[in-house]
């Protein structure tokens, strides 16, 4: 068997099962997704060191992997969580006495309006999001 066909079998075998490991390490589809793929890539790594892709050996290889990669997200995601403000504790609420009532409250929609579609990023994204528009 070529390392190629091993792989496609690795994956085919495994493929739902790492998923769901990472998921509920994670409890994000897209960063469940990335851990997959992760793991993955570090499987390809060392696939000639894997023997038979159904063995318990190499099952239990490939949930040690998407564990690992699983929690080193999670880790990862903790960390940057840790930096960041969420955007409703970084607003003032000083308001300009040059403003009007109706341009306050625009501003208060539009605030509103963002933080509800930040809400649909996954966690990494919102943090891109914030970082690329928070001032310096």
């Amino acid at each position: 068997m070529t390392d190629k066909e091993k792989l496609a079998e690795l994956y085919r075998l495994y493929e739902k099962q790492l998923y769901a490991i990472a998921l509920a390490v994670l409890h994000n589809h897209a960063q469940a997704e990335d851990a997959v793929s992760e793991a993955y890539y570090r499987v390809v790594r060392h696939i000639g060191m894997l023997g038979k892709p159904d063995s318990p050996q190499t099952r239990q290889y490939m949930i040690r992997t998407i564990r690992s990669t699983a929690i080193s997200q999670y880790r990862k995601n903790q960390r940057e969580s840790a930096h960041c403000l969420p955007i409703a504790e970084t607003q003032t609420d000083i308001p300009d006495r040059s403003d009007t009532l109706t341009r306050r409250i625009e501003r208060h929609s539009l605030l509103e309006t963002i933080t509800s579609l930040l809400g649909i990023l996954n966690e990494t994204d919102r943090q891109i999001v914030v970082w690329y528009y928070k001032e310096p």
